[in-house]
C-alpha cells in the first residue's frame, strides 16, 4: 500500500506518494504548477513527445502509474516520477517557477538521503504513516521488525550474485509458495489486492511467519556461504518449507487456516475492536 500526500507549492497541490522506498510526484500537478494550464493532461501529452524526441528515449521506462484521489473522492491511476525523473521533465518545460521547484524537490531528496544515511529516519517516518492510517501498535512494532529482517536478507541476496527485479521475484515467490502455499500474486489476489503492498496487509500470525521464512533462509544462506542464483534459490526454498511446517502445525492444532483474505480494512477494525476492549 502506498501512503498518499499532499505538498503545497505557490498555494498549489501536488500529489506525492512513498512507493519503493522513494518519494514519487504526479506529473499533471506539477505541470499545473508551473504552467498554469487549463488542460494539463494535454500539456503532459505534448511534453512527452517533445522530450522524446530531445533524446530522452527512456522517459516512458521511468514513468509509474499510482493511484490519487480526485475530486470526486475516488482513486485513479496518474503518472508519477521520482524526484531524478522529475528533474528531467522540469529542465524541459519554459517556466521561471522552474527554479522555485528544483529547490523544493532539492528538499525532499535531501530529507530521502538524511534517511539512508540514518535508516533510523526512515523508521520513524514509516511508523508515523502506519499510525496515521490507524494500524495496532503491537502490528506496527511486528511489522518494523519484518522490514528489518527482509532487509537483511534481500542485501544478502544483493552481496551474493541477484542482479535483476526478476531473480528477486522468483526468490521471494519461493520463500512465500513454501511458506504459505501461495505465490505473492496468488496472496494479494486472495485479499484483494491490487498494487498494495502485500505484507501491509498481514495479520499477526502471517506476518511473525514471513519473518520467520526470512529470517530461516537468511541463515542457511550464511551458514552455507551461498553464493549466486541456483544456491540462493534452493535456501529460499528450504526456508520457506521450514516455516511452512510450522504453519501447518499451528494449523492442525488450531483447527483454523492461518492463511487470511482479511485485508487492511478488516485488520483496522480488528485493532479498533481490541483498543475499546
Amino acid at each position: 500500500m502506498v501512503e498518499n500526500k499532499l505538498a503545497v507549492f505557490e498555494g498549489k497541490r501536488i500529489r506525492k506518494t512513498i512507493h519503493n522506498n522513494e518519494w514519487w510526484f504526479s506529473i499533471i500537478d506539477v505541470i499545473e504548477v508551473l504552467t498554469d494550464s487549463s488542460i494539463p493532461k494535454r500539456y503532459w501529452s505534448d511534453l512527452k513527445r517533445k522530450l522524446v524526441t530531445e533524446g530522452y528515449s527512456e522517459l516512458y521506462e521511468k514513468i509509474v502509474q499510482l493511484k490519487f484521489a480526485a475530486a470526486d473522492g475516488k482513486f485513479y491511476a496518474t503518472d508519477c516520477a521520482n524526484t531524478e525523473t522529475m528533474f528531467r521533465i522540469i529542465q524541459s518545460i519554459p517556466s521561471p517557477r522552474v527554479e522555485l521547484l528544483k529547490r523544493w524537490l532539492a528538499r525532499v531528496a535531501k530529507e530521502r538521503i538524511d534517511e539512508i544515511e540514518d535508516p533510523q529516519l526512515a523508521m520513524e517516518r514509516m511508523k508515523e504513516l502506519y499510525e496515521k492510517k490507524g494500524y495496532p501498535k503491537d502490528w506496527i512494532d511486528k511489522r518494523m521488525r519484518g522490514i528489518a529482517v527482509r532487509q537483511d536478507l534481500t542485501g544478502e541476496w544483493n552481496n551474493r550474485g541477484v542482479q535483476t527485479d526478476r531473480e528477486y521475484a522468483i526468490l521471494t515467490n519461493e520463500i512465500m509458495q513454501g511458506t504459505f502455499d501461495l505465490k505473492v500474486e496468488e496472496y494479494k489476489k486472495l485479499k484483494q489486492l491490487e498494487r498494495e503492498t502485500l505484507r501491509d496487509h498481514m495479520n499477526d500470525i502471517e506476518l511473525i511467519l514471513a519473518m520467520l521464512t526470512e529470517a530461516t533462509t537468511t541463515k542457511l544462506t550464511r551458514d552455507r556461504d551461498s553464493k549466486g542464483f541456483v544456491p540462493l534459490k534452493k535456501d529460499a526454498k528450504e526456508g520457506g518449507a521450514v516455516a511452512g511446517r510450522t504453519r501447518k502445525d499451528i494449523e492442525k492444532r488450531s483447527g483454523k487456516k492461518v492463511v487470511s483474505s482479511e485485508n487492511f480494512k478488516e485488520l483496522s477494525m480488528t485493532g479498533k475492536r481490541r483498543i475499546k476492549e
